[in-house]
């Protein structure tokens, strides 16, 4: 494999949507919440191995979760960069592209989050190496834009450019980004057919996302920028805790992305999905004739259709009459909500800390 290629995991979240599976301590991409045998972490970094070199592959965490990552994944200390604290994707990127960049200053990166699922890891495979092949002769920036199956209110959307070509006919140039549509405008997203969804995946050859940064997040550039001569030495450490806090709390879409001219997008379709809620979760996971997903040896159903049941085994739950319902067991949690307001469950997760404190989340 190229020796030029990094991948840089973005595993620092805290999965708050998935609680109470997803607690503060093991969050959502260290647990194997589809049971395959895998954690997501796990899945993505064996998935990436595919594309680049295993020691080129980066983890940016935070001190909570280090030990995490050494344990399920078998990476060395020194292939985890860690967060003082969480700040979005631009300074996670910026602080990882600028320490790539002192170990090999010709470096084209992947940047990726931890916790996203891919069928087709083939197709994957193919798309990440050329669009690492593209980004390390041309000065841009490439998403990976999944076609769209549905209207989904949840992801992002990516516009491109239908008339404009490339030298390289597979990738687009980008429009538009829009965050998150009302039902409506996904459905006109959809009828249009230039729209794809915003995978959070981003291709990139170093020079190029960190001119980006001083054009675009300049006080971000400089923080890092300023740091140049102590990465990889024992300075760092406590160069990052003091000056990370300080960048702006923004991520790589609404920093750069909307802001460049050189932003394209690679249309794909190598079966994704965005872990984000229980409702994703059910998307695509195999039902029962009554289209339940249901994980417990103990539970018995009643009349229920399409509802996620989640228990341990050795917890015993009837249901009865549910329609659209998730029921979700752990810790010695119980949540019980209709699908359609699986977004509260963050605001669930506030008022437990408030009520409660930090012992229940």
């Amino acid at each position: 494999m190229n020796k030029n290629n990094y991948a840089i995991i973005m595993a620092g979240g805290v999965g708050t949507r998935f609680w109470p599976k997803s607690k503060k301590s093991l969050p959502k991409q260290f647990i194997d919440i589809l049971n395959t045998g895998e954690t997501l972490i796990q899945s993505t970094f064996k998935r990436l191995s595919n594309c680049v070199r295993a020691e080129n592959i980066y983890v940016v965490t935070n001190n909570n979760y280090a030990q995490l990552c050494i344990d399920q994944l078998k990476i060395k200390k020194e292939n985890i960069f860690l967060e003082p604290i969480m700040r979005n994707t631009a300074p996670c990127i910026a602080y990882s592209t600028f320490k790539i960049k002192q170990k090999n200053p010709e470096a084209n990166i992947l940047v990726c989050p931890s916790d996203h699922i891919v069928h087709d890891n083939k197709l994957f495979s193919e798309i990440i190496k050329e669009s690492l092949k593209i980004s390390s002769t041309s000065e841009i920036i490439i998403t990976l834009g999944i076609n769209p199956t549905r209207p989904d209110t949840g992801y992002g959307y990516i516009q491109y450019e239908q008339n404009e070509t490339s030298e390289h006919s597979k990738i687009k140039k980008v429009k538009t980004f829009t965050e998150k549509p009302s039902q409506s405008l996904a459905l006109q997203f959809l009828d249009s057919g230039d729209f794809l969804w915003n995978s959070g995946m981003f291709i990139f050859n170093v020079n190029t996302i960190i001119n980006s940064f001083r054009t675009h997040l300049n006080e971000i550039y400089e923080i890092f920028n300023d740091a140049s001569d102590i990465y990889w030495t024992t300075k760092e450490i406590k160069y990052i805790e003091r000056f990370f806090p300080a960048c702006k709390n923004i991520s790589i879409d609404y920093g750069i992305l909307e802001k460049s001219d050189n932003v394209y997008v690679y249309p794909s379709n190598f079966g994704w999905s965005d872990l984000g809620t229980w409702g994703s979760i059910y998307a695509i996971s195999e039902k029962d004739e009554n289209q339940n997903i249901v994980k417990g040896e103990k539970v018995i159903a009643y009349d229920c259709t399409n509802s996620i049941f989640n228990i341990s085994d050795d917890k015993l739950l009837i249901a009865h009459g549910l329609d659209n319902y998730i029921v979700i067991e752990s810790n010695n949690n119980i949540l019980i909500c209709k699908k359609e307001d699986e977004q509260q469950v963050k605001n669930f997760v506030n008022d437990i800390k408030v009520k409660f404190g930090d012992e229940r989340i």
